[in-house]
């Protein structure tokens, strides 16, 4: 299962309780798509600091910050590399496993966004379908719409799936600045891929919908500005 956060705006709180919620529903894996692109590794520091007791960053945090990365991207993992993964786990370790199960995309107005080396979209396989992950869908051009057929956005106040002929876009709404805060979920465990909405205390606020086109609808373009 894929977990959807978005539009965080600074709420690391909120970003907390997305993250939980998700977690807990078996979740492993991240696309965060932007709303403030650094909340992620704010959210981290965050939970690096607590799991230090909440004192300063010294030199053997950072070497043991390094050896459990070290150690987190090996296929061999030492006992207690994971806590989530029903294994005990110290803090930082855990941490680390944590930052590699999210993919991050920037929104228009930070400074990651100008930054030639940190890509504006990803494209990403969800079970055997193409997907391009994206803050804003104003941004995907022609190729992007020939090459993928499920796109995920941020940039909206509510969850909802819509589907232009062949192809679906999905918005898990705001973890922030929304009436509702918001996550979502694409389960993709018994081969069909279904988008799931939730609000932060669990409420389903979008039914599992099926991301697979029945059929082509003629004569529908979507326009790119």
């Amino acid at each position: 299962m894929i977990g959807l956060l978005s539009d965080s705006r600074g709420d690391l709180d909120a970003l907390e309780a997305g993250y939980a919620l998700l977690a807990e529903r078996g979740v492993r894996r991240f696309y965060f798509l932007g709303g403030r692109y650094a909340d992620v590794e704010a959210w981290l520091a965050r939970r690096s600091s607590q799991a230090r007791g909440g004192r300063a960053y010294s030199d053997s945090d950072f070497l043991s910050d390094v050896s459990a990365w070290l150690t987190t991207n090996t296929e061999t993992r030492r006992p207690g590399a994971f806590e989530e993964d029903g294994v005990q786990s110290d803090g930082e370790a855990q941490v680390q496993a944590m930052r590699a199960r999210f993919s991050t995309t920037p929104e228009r107005d930070c400074l990651q966004y100008l930054d030639g080396s940190v890509p504006r979209k990803l494209m990403e396989m969800v079970g055997t379908t193409l997907c391009c992950i994206v803050h804003n869908k104003n941004d995907l051009n022609r190729d992007d719409l020939t090459n993928a057929s499920l796109f995920i956005h941020g940039a909206s106040r509510e969850p909802a799936v819509v589907q232009i002929g062949p192809r679906f876009f999905i918005t898990p709404g705001a973890l922030a600045g929304a009436a509702e805060q918001t996550c979502g979920l694409i389960d993709t465990q018994d081969g069909v891929a279904r988008f799931i909405g939730l609000r932060l205390d669990g409420t389903v606020v979008v039914e599992p919908t099926d991301l697979v086109a029945s059929r082509r609808i003629p004569g529908v373009k979507l326009t790119v500005r």
